[in-house]
């Protein structure tokens, strides 16, 4: 059973009408009321169509109306399509009919300026109060193939199928249609959102996610508005359906067509690849990449690996496909011995003998069979390339028929098949008989490497969302006291820049490794302090107003006596008062000088749709020229913290080069989940710079720092974490309880590193325990379960579990969870208590103390399906107000938390 909140229930009603009211609708040719009307009544949709229009008695042969309050039904569906003027009273009128959603076809609205952006707020204020959901403005509409249902002006109706497609343009959904019906692609949904004032990405993916028919989900994006909302939306659904993303607007100056197209404005695009990487999603180059891909997931899933066998008859075209796969970071299998030694006995003296495998332009069938087959019985190989180039002796079809025989062979071996039958008209009947099997065809090899690519980031991107974190090397506490008044102290100021010293303190309350430092204030001190600290020193200007300090004279490398810092403060302080005139200077810094082997950047920068992105790879002068770089979005675990690392080519000097000492990595993951941690825990900062971070086998230390904070929240209070577009880990929830037999148990929201401790809890079930939680017993606990209970997003879901100390170990003793909804209107309970634990109180703290967190976070319902025979449960949803109804083995409770 799911309760459905009320928002859920009104994109439903959208997207499933019964009745529809076409305002705007009329006979006059090329006009979009008119395209509207014949696509509505022309596709055998079995709902009722009602046209609006004041001025007509009839359009189409159907009776108008004035208006939408004048029709007689209940309006499920009403499409506008008049000038943007008339919208929002409009949109008030279908409030007071109480339509359920309308699609808003009509322009001028975001994209024109202000005015239009007045009367988009106007719209959305109004669908906010009547509750109702609007599609657009600025759209083609939407199509329902398995309803026969085109709500849209496009000029085909598209086809059925299982791929969703959401797109921000209208213009490029009517192109994609005309190719997908020439083609044969179908569609379960055809949705174009325009502006998306309100439905928006993140609506549509959580509805197609929950959709029977659709089995993965296309988009075409220019831009983002809600981008947490986005990421929650992606994160819940990409494990179960592929979501392929052509993001538009790599460049600064597709990043400005974009902008004056949907009046939004596009982020960094290393920042956009940051976030569908974490959110597990597949970014293509192409509107014709995300079917190549969808098509390519359908017939054949996901590689397991990037090791690729190319079998060609043709030298060229497998040299081609080499080049291309390496450019992509792809790996050419390397043939195992006893497959060289089976291919040497059955193919020509004259192959290959490697990978590429040429079979030689006279290849037949059998051959090709061979060849392949052998490729499939590799261990080193993870998918076959199979690659035909039309000559006087090849049998493009009999090819073909063999390698659609051996990909049912290739399936129960979990390896991918992919095939390119170059040429036009002679080799047509083989490509349709290769897609027909379930063998993705592409014209050219680099194609079919490319979409091969995707699939590999894609298996990536998912092990990133299912891989359990290490855990921390050890105890991490911060001085987030001290970093706060560091930072109000700034702002008390009204600075917006720290100085290096303030900058180090600030990462030292983190526990990031900074060099002892002194502040001087005359050339004296600056001498006797450098003496204190130890030769080589180095020194720098101390100054909120001087960021770059070698640009203006404030740095000195290599001093070596206390004389030399003396002249040395004299010239940096005259050198930075001639370069920067009235600048606020508060002495110069002297640090002992460290030279390690590498250094590093790590760094912050607000981006204006993700907010804080880290940046982590080669630091130093050059890191602009060598652009040796990883962006990736808070907050981190160890897991995600040494993907960006080896996501960077200093990696492989970092881990021992060529007998050189590897460092510390794990101490560099470390380093990246502290800094995340700060990132995390202030809003305020803009911009954090640690350039270069020095390290080496022996350690690593921040030889520079710089912060700047962002004076538009500088000062002012703002929920925790809501600069983010992933949820933190709610620490704010872990307290003590003590159960009746005198224990104390720790209660605390559930982690990912926790899988091997709900692992273990699960043997402390019995069978009763199983049936009454599960509703049956647990025959084989797996990585895939645990994963699902304990990888969440704290934004939907809430597992809070009880630890107790059992000799000189944890045990989990129990877990209570509440899943809500999307729009966090309702929300499903459930808990269980392992056996030994059971009587002592912790059942009804654990639903006590959930309860009231679904309370602060505004969930206004609560609901569960439990077993008749259940007492216990009964027992504590009755004392709690719960209304507990149904008959037969299962019954539900259901409790309201809001009035």
């Amino acid at each position: 059973m799911k309760l459905s909140s009320l928002s859920e229930k009104k994109l439903d009603k959208l997207f499933n009408p019964q009745t529809i009211a076409v305002i705007g609708a009329s006979d006059k040719e090329g006009g979009v009321g008119n395209a509207l009307m014949k696509n509505l009544i022309s596709n055998n949709f079995k709902g009722i169509v009602y046209p609006v229009n004041p001025k007509r008695e009839a359009v189409q042969g159907i009776k108008t109306y004035p208006s939408v309050s004048d029709i007689p039904d209940k309006i499920d569906l009403a499409i506008i399509a008049t000038p943007a003027k008339t919208v929002p009273a409009l949109v008030e009128e279908c409030g007071r009919a109480g339509v359920s959603g309308i699609v808003v076809i009509s322009a001028g609205f975001d994209e024109i300026g202000e005015e239009g952006k007045k009367m988009s707020e106007q719209i959305y204020d109004t669908a906010k109060a009547y509750r109702m959901r609007i599609l657009g403005p600025n759209c083609l509409g939407f199509i329902r193939p398995s309803l026969n249902l085109n709500a849209s002006f496009a000029n085909k109706m598209a086809l059925k199928g299982k791929i969703a497609l959401i797109s921000q343009s209208g213009a490029l959904c009517a192109s994609i249609l005309d190719w997908a019906v020439k083609n044969n692609v179908g569609f379960s949904h055809f949705v174009s959102i325009g502006s998306a004032i309100d439905v928006s990405y993140h609506d549509l993916i959580d509805y197609l996610g929950d959709d029977p028919d659709t089995e993965s989900i296309l988009v075409y994006m220019e831009s983002l508005k809600d981008a947490r909302k986005f990421m929650s939306a992606a994160r819940a659904f990409a494990r179960q359906k592929p979501i392929i993303i052509l993001k538009v607007g790599r460049t600064s100056e597709g990043a400005q067509a974009a902008k004056s197209h949907t009046g939004s404005l596009a982020g960094n695009d290393a920042v956009y690849d940051a976030a569908f990487e974490r959110a597990g999603a597949i970014r293509v180059d192409t509107a014709l990449d995300l079917f190549h891909v969808a098509k390519t997931l359908a017939m054949q899933g996901r590689p397991q690996g990037n090791r690729l066998a190319v079998v060609t008859n043709a030298g060229g075209p497998g040299v081609i496909a080499t080049d291309y796969l390496v450019y992509k970071e792809g790996v050419l299998a390397e043939l195992d011995k006893k497959t060289i030694n089976k291919l040497d006995k059955k193919l020509p003296k004259a192959w290959s003998r490697s990978n590429p495998i040429d079979v030689l332009g006279d290849a037949d069938a059998d051959r090709y069979k061979i060849a392949v087959g052998a490729c499939i019985d590799d261990e080193n190989v993870d998918a076959v390339l199979t690659i035909l180039t039309p000559q006087a002796m090849t049998d493009p079809e009999g090819v073909a028929k063999e390698i659609v025989a051996l990909n049912k062979k290739a399936a129960k071996s979990q390896k991918m098949m992919f095939a390119s039958w170059m040429g036009g008209d002679d080799v047509l009947p083989a490509r349709k008989i290769l897609e027909k099997g379930n063998v993705p065809i592409y014209r050219t090899p680099e194609e079919a490497v490319k979409n091969f690519m995707y699939l590999n980031h894609y298996t990536k991107n998912l092990e990133s969302l299912n891989e359990t974190p290490a855990t921390i090397p050890h105890a991490f506490k911060p001085k987030n006291d001290k970093a706060r008044k560091l930072i109000d102290n700034l702002a008390a100021e009204e600075r917006s820049s720290m100085t290096e010293d303030e900058a180090k303190k600030l990462l030292s309350y983190y526990d990031i490794s900074v060099p002892k430092y002194e502040v001087a204030n005359s050339a004296k001190e600056a001498g006797r302090l450098a003496a204190k600290i130890g030769f080589p020193a180095v020194m720098k200007i101390v100054s909120p107003d001087i960021l770059h300090k070698t640009d203006v004279g404030g740095v000195a490398v290599g001093i070596k006596s206390s004389s030399e810092a003396e002249k040395a403060y004299k010239q940096i302080i005259r050198s930075a008062k001639k370069k920067v005139a009235g600048a606020d200077i508060r002495g110069v810094l002297i640090e002992q000088m460290a030279k390690k082997r590498y250094e590093l950047l790590i760094g912050c920068k607000k981006d204006k749709v993700f907010g804080p992105a880290i940046v982590f790879g080669m630091g130093g002068v050059a890191v602009e020229v060598f652009k040796d770089t990883k962006v990736g979005l808070p907050p981190l675990n160890m897991s995600l913290a040494l993907k960006m690392i080896e996501s960077t080519k200093i990696y492989k000097l970092l881990k021992g080069y060529r007998n050189m000492p590897d460092v510390d990595i794990a101490s560099i993951q470390f380093l990246l989940y502290k800094f995340a941690y700060l990132i995390s825990d202030f809003p305020e900062i803009k911009e954090l710079d640690i350039n270069p971070f020095s390290v080496d086998e022996k350690g690593g230390v921040v030889l520079d720092a710089k912060v700047v904070l962002d004076e538009e929240v500088l000062g002012i209070k703002t929920k925790p974490y809501s600069h983010l577009v992933i949820s933190p880990y709610p620490k704010e929830y872990i307290t003590k309880y003590t159960l009746k037999n005198k224990k104390q148990v720790e209660i605390r929201p559930i982690k990912p590193e926790d899988e091997p401790l709900e692992a273990e809890m699960f043997t402390k079930f019995s069978k009763e325990t199983q049936r009454q939680r599960f509703f049956h017993t647990i025959k084989e606990i797996t990585h895939e379960m645990l994963q699902r209970y304990t990888q969440i997003d704290y934004d939907r879901e809430i597992a809070l579990i009880a630890l107790v100390n059992e000799g000189k170990k944890k045990q989990m003793a129990g877990v209570v969870r509440l899943i809500a909804d999307p729009y966090n209107e309702t929300a499903e309970f459930s808990i269980v208590v392992a056996d030994p634990w059971q009587g002592l109180g912790l059942g009804n703290k654990l639903t006590d103390y959930l309860l009231d967190i679904a309370e602060k976070r505004g969930i206004k319902r609560v609901w569960a399906t439990f077993l008749a025979d259940n007492e216990k449960i009964k027992t504590i949803f009755k004392k709690r107000g719960f209304r507990v109804f149904g008959k037969g083995k299962t019954l539900k409770a259901e409790l309201n938390l809001q009035d």
